[in-house]
């Protein structure tokens, strides 16, 4: 779907170039949740909006698929979830020991195939007016050289020398981003995620229905799980990088823990998650970074959807208020309020995941013997889960969390982007 939305204030000479080629106002690079939703954000605004994607659509994504509250908050109006069940009960083991199952009446969190969710979220973005290219790979942006017609536009190079033009470039091509390197995104944590997608009989699927399993791991900072959508069941693990060969015994020994050995998967994948350095940029010039090409998730859980889905959005807002920048203060300014909204959201919540990972490394059993027989920690969870609270406004609300993270990691606290003490 072609998006021809143009603003009151825009002029032929902003559309086309002297050699007759078209300079949109934003163009989007990756079409997962952050793209689709940084592509939506900008053709809400009445933006020009081309969005970009190596693949062909619908395609396969190594994600467990949960949709939690933060996540149904941020989608766009009449969404409809393609959901595959809905959780009401968590059972939590410590590495298949100490087993325990927690219960709510209310849905914790929703499960979807990612290929569906991606798919409707372009859609989305579609019927708002942005256009869609599948089957291109971007090489690399320019902001410089002879491929520049101006100081107002970015080159967009795909493989095979086509040059696209643009006002404002968003870069949420993948934890793997080139518009990431561009940009000078740094890492400081890496881990891998190992999934597999089981097939089973409906006796097996009808006992996991509507509960999902998280079992903490034999490596620091690893855990398993499996989320049961239908007939399928998605079982994966994580842990840092450089454990590989441990991480795949791990995810071998759980399928079998669980009963599920018999049964052949129909996918089996593997899936680097990087997390964000504190000081990593999320812009230059008039490009921005966002989701898993900005190293943006949750450092303990690595939970990413709600984080693309969240940045993927203020990208977009920002991409439209620097695509109208004349110049390159004033582009630079809207960049700098684009990374504030992030720091101070996302980014309290980064630091607060990142000491809840250093404690959960050290001390696995506490937090299993915590979520499974202290009912403040299981409201904690439940209440984050279903979106009526995040890890920072729970750690700044509440001081016996304050007190708790304190205790657990014993770190002085850390400052946020608006200077509020995030623990």
């Amino acid at each position: 779907m072609s998006s021809e939305n143009s603003s009151a204030d825009d002029s032929s000479a902003d559309d086309v170039q002297d050699d007759g080629q078209r300079v949109w106002d934003v163009v989007v690079v990756g079409a997962g949740p952050a793209g689709a939703s940084a592509a939506y954000a900008a053709a809400v605004a009445g933006r020009r909006v081309l969005l970009l994607e190596k693949a062909e659509l619908p395609r396969y994504k190594t994600c467990g698929g949960g949709i939690i509250g933060p996540s149904r908050d941020s989608l766009p109006p009449g969404f409809e979830l393609p959901f595959r069940d809905r959780v009401h009960a968590v059972t939590f083991s410590n590495n298949g020991r100490f087993t325990r199952t927690r219960r709510s009446k209310q849905m914790l969190f929703g499960l979807i195939n990612r290929p569906e969710f991606d798919q409707q979220l372009v859609e989305h973005a579609q019927k708002a007016g942005a256009e869609l290219r599948t089957g291109v790979t971007v090489q690399r942006v320019e902001q410089h050289g002879s491929s520049v017609p101006d100081r107002r536009t970015v080159a967009v190079v795909l493989q095979g020398g086509e040059t696209l033009l643009a006002r404002a470039v968003v870069g949420a091509d993948g934890s793997a981003s080139r518009i990431g390197a561009h940009v000078g995104v740094k890492l400081d944590q890496v881990d891998l995620g190992l999934e597999a997608e089981i097939p089973v009989p409906e006796t097996v699927a009808e006992d996991w229905k509507g509960r999902v399993l998280i079992d903490w791991g034999p490596m620091p900072g690893s855990y398993g799980w499996v989320f049961p959508k239908g007939d399928t069941l998605t079982v994966g693990v994580i842990s840092a990088r450089g454990e590989g060969a441990a991480t795949k015994r791990y995810l071998e020994d759980f399928i079998g823990r669980i009963g599920l050995a018999g049964f052949e998967p129909s996918i089996s994948s593997g899936h680097l998650t990087r997390c964000r350095a504190e000081d990593s940029p999320l812009s230059r010039g008039r490009v921005l970074v966002c989701g898993d090409a900005a190293g943006l998730l949750e450092p303990w859980t690595r939970e990413g959807i709600s984080f693309a889905l969240r940045s993927g959005r203020l990208a977009g807002e920002w991409a439209v208020r620097i695509a109208e920048a004349h110049d390159a203060v004033d582009a630079r300014r809207q960049a700098l309020n684009y990374a504030f909204a992030v720091k101070a959201g996302l980014g309290v919540e980064m630091s607060v995941g990142k000491r809840l990972l250093t404690a959960f490394e050290r001390r696995p059993g506490l937090f299993h013997a915590a979520l499974t027989g202290f009912r403040p920690a299981w409201n904690a969870f439940r209440e984050i889960t279903q979106g009526s609270t995040t890890l920072g406004e729970l750690v700044r609300g509440r001081p016996m969390a304050q007190r708790a993270l304190a205790a657990l990691d014993p770190r002085p606290a850390e400052r946020g982007a608006g200077g509020e003490v995030t623990s």
